[in-house]
């Protein structure tokens, strides 16, 4: 199977190199050269992975990744930017970014990330999109949880945590192949990404949040998801 890599960069030169880059390694191609082509082109095209500049001329490379998440579009997404400080990282992997790679960059790192972001993208197709846990019924791919006629809206990763968790329910999944399976390693380098996240949708799924029955922690290992009622 050939995936299909959109590349958007207002950049002509940056653009060529990456579509040259990504070409060789067998990958096809599509470009954008503005934030309002790259979305239609997202939208419409439906690519494997965008590679996204941030400081786009017009909408901008975070309206852009907002709007494909607000969209319900699962799209992994890799900024490519020379803004470097922790809080635009941050900023942008919380909106639902895949990673973030910093200019000048080097090509064999990022096509080192894009394979292993498709990796965990091909992975994360073979969990369950839609399943019930206890009197919970989710829809991972919809961002939505139900509880009788209660809508309960999630976010990208917290639906991709539901999804790995349910995919092994019953089984202690440590904190770093939660990191790794949904964020990759590169993206964010702490587990108290994952406990926070853990936090946020007990908040959410739980009847008594500080007495989880759902969402359980297992003390120096990670967490599980079990199935009561």
């Amino acid at each position: 199977m050939t995936h299909c890599v959109l590349v958007i960069e207002d950049e002509a030169d940056i653009r060529r190199a990456l579509r040259d880059n990504l070409s060789f390694e067998g990958y096809r191609v599509l470009e954008a050269g503005n934030g309002e082509a790259g979305l239609a082109a997202a939208l419409k095209e439906k690519p494997d992975l965008v590679l996204l500049d941030w400081m786009l001329p017009g909408m901008d490379g975070l309206a852009v990744c907002r709007e494909l998440r607000a969209r319900g579009s699962m799209i992994p997404v890799v900024f490519l930017t020379a803004r470097g400080q922790e809080i635009d990282r941050v900023l942008g992997l919380e909106i639902g970014a895949d990673d973030y790679v910093t200019k000048p960059f080097s090509v064999r790192e990022l096509l080192a990330r894009v394979k292993a972001i498709l990796r965990r993208a091909s992975g994360a197709s073979t969990r369950p999109g839609r399943f019930r846990i206890g009197d919970l019924d989710v829809d991972a791919e919809g961002f939505v949880a139900r509880r009788g006629k209660k809508e309960i809206p999630l976010g990208r990763f917290e639906a991709e945590i539901l999804r790995l968790l349910a995919h092994r329910k019953g089984a202690a999944v440590p904190r770093n192949d939660i990191l790794a399976e949904i964020w990759g390693v590169e993206a964010y380098p702490t587990d108290r990404t994952v406990d926070n996240y853990i936090v946020k949708l007990r908040q959410k799924i739980e009847k008594d949040p500080r007495n989880p029955r759902l969402l359980l922690t297992v003390h120096g290992v990670g967490y599980k998801l079990v199935d009561r009622e």
